[in-house]
């Protein structure tokens, strides 16, 4: 990874630099309204990557309990803006993510990624998770 890549958790005083790169890193242009809600939850978490003042990479998940389960993270999704993809971001954001969660109390971590999706494979093994080979089928609710 590159020497001047700085990873570290968002606070709302990141929503300019994320809303300026919007759907370069995110799936679609930020939403004001909705990164102020994401932030004012303390169950939601952004990891980003910076260089400079410019955000480079992001990895976003949400910890929540159970009544028969240890505090979880779900890793919903990690990112890196092209031009700086191959050059181990991904696998530091997730590592600070987990790190992260590990000092929240969780004992366990997940995300599912697409078969077809060998990237986020290599960068979620090299982070060091482990596949698990169960079938998985996706449901999808309007």
């Amino acid at each position: 990874m590159q020497k001047d890549i700085e990873i570290r958790l968002a606070t709302i005083d990141d929503l300019v630099a994320i809303e300026k790169v919007g759907d370069s890193l995110f799936d679609h242009p930020v939403k004001r309204n909705r990164a102020i809600e994401f932030f004012n939850d303390p169950r939601h978490h952004l990891i980003l990557a910076f260089t400079g003042d410019e955000v480079v990479g992001m990895a976003s998940g949400l910890h929540y309990v159970h009544p028969d389960k240890d505090p979880e993270l779900f890793m919903n999704e990690v990112g890196v803006i092209e031009a700086f993809q191959n050059q181990g971001i991904g696998r530091a954001l997730v590592k600070f993510l987990l790190a992260y969660a590990k000092k929240l109390g969780c004992k366990e971590a997940w995300i599912g990624t697409e078969k077809s999706n060998t990237a986020a494979q290599k960068c979620y093994i090299a982070a060091g998770g482990e596949p698990n080979d169960e079938p998985f089928t996706l449901f999808e609710f309007d």
